[in-house]
């Protein structure tokens, strides 16, 4: 499987995304998804990889994202899993419509988004993201006016797809994000 090293990744990034929230966004991502793939007996660095670049050409191509990323991964050689994943995770954004059909795909989708509410919560509420409380985390998603450019409907479908409860979701990010503080 081609895939690049965290280090190599990390490059990337840097070279592609200069803003410091994306650059946080993908961080936590990642770790969101590296904790999903070891709860799910699934490869831990396919699954960080895929989320640490999934957004690696937003900050640049906003209005075609993640077609520049989704070019440059097949360029790249990387799975197809990776690239599909990446795909699915614009489900109803720039007129992409596919959806996940794989748990990577699935879990980035449920990942990606939510990590704006935990983010904002955060700036709300200065406390490590291992001591946020899940029904504060639910609380605020039921807010539509809170952290309001985050698509709620597409965290309700990455949890439908993986098969994961909202709340039970919750947990896990609580848990997973709990070694950044």
């Amino acid at each position: 499987m081609n895939l690049p090293t965290a280090d190599e990744a990390s490059v990337l990034l840097r070279e592609h995304v200069q803003d410091e929230y994306q650059r946080h966004h993908a961080l936590m991502v990642a770790t969101a998804m590296a904790g999903y793939a070891h709860k799910l007996g699934e490869d831990p660095h396919l699954w960080w990889i895929t989320g640490y670049l999934h957004d690696i050409d937003f900050e640049k191509h906003p209005d075609n994202h993640p077609g520049e990323s989704l070019r440059w991964f097949a360029e790249w050689g990387y799975p197809e899993d990776l690239i599909h994943a990446v795909e699915a995770h614009a489900y109803g954004y720039n007129g992409y419509s596919t959806l996940p059909r794989t748990k990577l795909a699935a879990g980035l989708l449920a990942c990606d988004e939510i990590c704006g509410i935990f983010y904002a919560y955060q700036k709300m509420n200065p406390v490590p993201y291992g001591q946020m409380k899940v029904k504060s985390i639910r609380k605020k998603i039921k807010d539509k006016s809170f952290a309001a450019k985050v698509d709620r409907a597409t965290i309700n479908l990455g949890c439908e797809h993986l098969g994961v409860p909202i709340e039970d979701h919750i947990e896990n990010l609580i848990r997973f994000f709990a070694k950044l503080g």
